[in-house]
């Protein structure tokens, strides 16, 4: 189980916050790519970066013979929303500084451990009741079957957020579905893109990796911001029963 500790000690070193850095600019780079902004050699580089996957800040995916590399800024939204967000100001979550713009589809990486079990996560992604619980305040709706519709939003008001089609289903392990974000004009013109959800049992705990891909370059960093806390909120409300109240979290509540 990854810890506090651990995330600290990563981020200890000047080297380790400049890789991250790095993938802040742009995610997805291979070892090669990042080996070349570094006056080190490319063991130094990879021991630098096992100590980031290691405290759960990065994470990789195979593509092809290359091994990508993606920032993963949830453990830094959960010392955040542990100590920060109680005598803060609020701040703007997830990566909205971010305007660099790619030579190909961006794909954002989120990934976190749950004490629960993959039936218990599986329910809470998939009931809009309890997924409005962390979801800023709002459900999503679908009967979860390959071909379906679904949407997100609050039906006591008639709020439609959010609209998608199920692409995978195998319960509890992936979920597979577009989105096309409607809460605003500035995202609406976005088009659609995708996001999986993948749930992999470790000894008695769930490490859940989003993927939201399909993404234009330069996408409005609103359609992917908001996962950290999302995602932490998700893991407060599965271990404790508790509900986040850092900035936005129930803003449609």
């Amino acid at each position: 189980m990854l810890g506090v500790d651990d995330v600290f000690r990563a981020l200890a070193d000047p080297t380790r916050r400049n890789l991250l850095d790095e993938l802040f600019l742009r995610d997805g780079q291979t070892l090669g790519e990042l080996e070349g902004r570094f006056e080190m050699t490319r063991f130094g580089v990879m021991k630098h970066l096992k100590v980031l996957e290691e405290a759960g800040l990065v994470v990789t995916r195979r593509q092809g013979r290359e091994k990508l590399h993606f920032l993963n800024p949830v453990p830094i939204r959960l010392v955040h929303d542990r100590w920060v967000s109680k005598y803060a100001e609020p701040w703007a979550a997830g990566l909205s500084d971010l305007k660099h713009r790619l030579e190909r589809q961006m794909e954002k990486v989120f990934e976190i451990y749950i004490r629960t079990t993959p039936e218990r996560l599986w329910e809470a992604i998939t009931d809009p009741d309890i997924r409005e619980k962390y979801n800023f305040g709002a459900g999503v709706t679908s009967d979860w079957k390959v071909g379906s519709r679904l949407q997100m939003g609050v039906p006591e008001v008639d709020l439609l957020l959010g609209d998608g089609e199920v692409l995978e289903v195998d319960p509890p392990r992936r979920l597979v579905h577009t989105m096309t974000a409607l809460w605003g004009d500035d995202v609406k013109s976005e088009g659609v893109s995708r996001v999986t959800w993948q749930i992999t049992q470790v000894e008695d705990s769930c490490q859940l990796t989003v993927i939201h891909d399909q993404l234009r370059e330069g996408a409005n960093d609103q359609l992917y911001g908001g996962w950290p806390m999302i995602l932490s909120g998700l893991k407060t409300w599965l271990e404790t029963g508790e509900l986040l109240t850092t900035p936005g979290s129930l803003m449609y509540g």
